[in-house]
């Protein structure tokens, strides 16, 4: 779920005036290192359908924004760091800070944004904390602060936008939160895509399918019957695929191929067939590999909630889906669960075969 995204609608920009008209707020502030620049201000989600572009002046900044409620937003500085603010219509805000430090940036003027100003200073003093502690610092804010926006920003960044989010327990999070929050655009979008996910999880049924191989031969799931089958959901034009993960899937396929219990499939949901084939060839994709070159749009890409690539699946011989978004050592595992069951299903036929055997000749005695 690592790019289920707050919705951005970027449109226009607006300026910034000296006096403070009703209707509107002042930021200021001081950003020591920063000197001359520029900082975009944008909506986290469509209460807020414009871009102001803020100037920074000999480390600097004293603008005047348009802000009709409060709704979350995010400065985004030149070096591509994203750092959150809460806007409000009343209250002006007050930035501080070092260019070095800016994830840490200081903003206060309002309840949540001090809030967050407070949890982004809890952080600072972590020495490289891991991702599980800085999970469970998000989650005690969360359950401390279940109105405020603040809540919002951490469970997407510490939770949403994960490659292996858990959404069951996103889900628990967003249930502590109150009926306000609930109610913001953001986690309106978020919980209807978890449905949508929910329908595609562990144990439910892999949806039909029927799509051609580059020598226009039609695939379905029962091409595969009997097999444990993982697919693989790429794109030519996907940024994030990268060498590694490719020699993987090349060194899986060498390794499996002759395994009647495993088969591998592609399924691309590129729009441009030329552009599919030469990364096929160019790649050295020789498993099977299907598209229909509706690209998102793919009924079994929407059907399964896939909502970011490079994603993957496990289904089972019976069609259900037994895991999906498994990395490298998880394949690995669910490969040894798969040969240790067909060498147990193998020791019980054998062990079938020679019973009805001594059945047999028993039968022949008498």
């Amino acid at each position: 779920m690592r790019k289920i995204a707050l919705y951005l609608l970027l449109v226009a920009g607006a300026s910034a005036c000296d006096q403070s008209p009703t209707g509107t707020i002042r930021l200021q502030g001081t950003i020591s290192g920063l000197g001359n620049d520029t900082i975009y201000l944008y909506g986290a989600d469509h209460m807020r359908d414009h871009i102001d572009t803020l100037l920074v002046r000999r480390n600097t900044i004293d603008a005047v924004l348009s802000v009709d409620t409060l709704l979350p937003a995010y400065l985004l500085f030149s070096d591509g760091t994203q750092c959150p603010i809460i806007l409000n219509k009343t209250g002006n805000l007050k930035l501080k800070g070092s260019a070095a430090e800016l994830p840490y940036l200081q903003i206060t003027g309002n309840q949540p944004n001090n809030e967050l100003t407070a949890f982004r200073q809890s952080l600072q003093g972590l020495a490289e904390p891991s991702e599980k502690k800085l999970q469970e610092r998000a989650e005690a804010f969360v359950n401390t602060h279940p109105a405020s926006l603040a809540s919002l920003y951490l469970l997407d960044n510490y939770f949403v936008q994960k490659p292996f989010a858990d959404i069951a327990h996103i889900r628990t999070l967003i249930d502590r939160m109150s009926g306000e929050l609930k109610d913001r655009p953001y986690l309106v979008s978020l919980l209807k895509r978890i449905q949508e996910e929910e329908r595609s999880q562990k144990g439910r049924m892999l949806p039909l399918f029927k799509l051609r191989n580059p020598e226009g031969k039609e695939l379905t799931r029962n091409n595969f019957n009997e097999q444990y089958l993982l697919i693989h959901f790429w794109a030519s034009w996907d940024t994030l695929r990268t060498d590694t993960t490719l020699q993987y899937y090349r060194r899986l396929y060498r390794k499996e191929k002759k395994n009647k219990q495993f088969a591998l499939l592609g399924i691309s949901l590129d729009t441009n067939k030329k552009a599919w084939e030469d990364a096929i060839q160019k790649d050295s994709l020789q498993w099977e590999q299907v598209c229909d070159f509706t690209g998102w749009n793919s009924d079994l890409a929407q059907q399964l909630a896939i909502r970011t690539l490079p994603y993957n699946l496990l289904v089972s011989p019976s069609g259900r889906i037994e895991e999906r978004q498994l990395d490298q050592q998880a394949i690995h595992t669910q490969l040894k669960e798969i040969e240790k069951q067909e060498t147990e299903r193998l020791k019980r036929e054998k062990e079938r075969k020679h019973a009805n055997k001594n059945i047999r000749s028993r039968r022949t005695r008498n």
